[in-house]
């Protein structure tokens, strides 16, 4: 009997483990979208409404999902202190403390962090540039990131459950 519950729960959380995976899979491509949408309102702030950094990040913050709206709330609020940290810094510091957090690879990071080092330090079409230069990684990013998804996300949770299946087997 006991070994019964003991392989209903290793199959348990081996199916859980694989399924966990798969949505990582599917979850990276949306927060991509997510993240090109707050850069492209990004743009909008800054080019047409010319609204100062600080308030552009708490208004795209407003518009994100809660892992990805805590990254730019809390760059804003980091602005609007006056803790003296410049824009570079408090975006770096923030992104690698957060991003962690999000389903997003390497890859979105270095988009990210780049154009973090850009904002703030230059004039109004060279951060415009470079947030549509982000948004073009991001692109690439986003491809790829679906590009897995269709390859990884089925095969993770046939993993996980053929992997708890054997280690079941393996006990009995």
């Amino acid at each position: 009997m006991i070994k019964l519950i003991g392989a209903a729960l290793v199959l348990f959380a081996g199916t859980m483990i694989g399924f966990l995976q798969a949505a990582r899979f599917a979850e990276r491509p949306k927060q991509i979208r997510h993240l090109l949408h707050a850069l492209q309102r990004l743009e909008t702030e800054i080019g047409y409404g010319q609204t100062p950094l600080p308030e552009a990040l708490s208004r795209v913050a407003r518009v994100l999902p809660p892992v990805l709206a805590v990254l730019f709330e809390r760059i804003s609020k980091e602005l609007r202190s006056v803790s003296g940290e410049t824009v570079k810094d408090a975006w770096e510091r923030i992104m690698n403390e957060g991003w962690p957090a999000t389903a997003m690879k390497a890859g979105e990071k270095e988009a990210i962090l780049r154009l973090g080092s850009s904002l703030g330090g230059s004039g109004r079409d060279d951060q415009l540039k470079h947030v549509r230069l982000a948004v073009l990684q991001l692109q690439d990013e986003e491809a790829a990131a679906r590009e897995d998804q269709a390859k990884y996300e089925r095969l993770s949770r046939s993993l996980g459950v053929l992997g708890a299946a054997l280690v079941v087997i393996l006990m009995m």
